[in-house]
């Protein structure tokens, strides 16, 4: 397959991941549909991306997996798209935090909140690094929704 076709399969269904994520319920097929795209965005970034973009693909997948109540795989993702970063240094000033975002959600899910609240307050001190003001931002809004009593 050609490194064009494999971006745009990455993006595509990168997309189409949020789109599921952000159905109010979903069925049966469209969790396992959200699932297998998350993977596949992930696995054509892989092909073709920057190590930038295949942790950004780890961290989808983990929020897939927390979005569906699943902790064990939404760990595994989150834990492998800080390796990825960490052991590259290839990323952008929002990367990290948002790998110990991607922690914290999965803790939570987990019910592990002493680790949750040790990634989210990383998290946050990282993410007032961003040089972005919007990025930075985008960072804060995410983390509120987690430190929320509904999380």
């Amino acid at each position: 397959m050609e490194d064009a076709r494999h971006r745009q399969l990455a993006v595509d269904l990168f997309n189409h991941v949020w789109t599921l994520m952000e159905l109010p319920e979903r069925t049966r097929k469209q969790e396992d549909e959200l699932i297998h795209a998350a993977h596949a965005s992930c696995h054509h970034w892989a092909q073709v991306g920057a190590p930038r973009n295949l942790a950004r693909g780890e961290w989808q997948i983990s929020r897939a997996y927390a979005v569906l109540g699943r902790a064990e795989p939404a760990l595994h993702h989150a834990r492998r798209c800080l390796e990825i970063l960490e052991e590259s240094g290839d990323g952008e000033d929002w990367d990290v935090p948002f790998a110990h975002e991607a922690l914290a959600r999965a803790f939570f899910v987990a019910g592990d909140t002493e680790a949750a609240e040790h990634h989210l307050a990383t998290a946050r001190e990282l993410g007032a690094s961003i040089a972005d003001a919007e990025d930075r931002e985008h960072l804060e809004s995410e983390l509120a929704k987690l430190a929320e009593p509904s999380q």
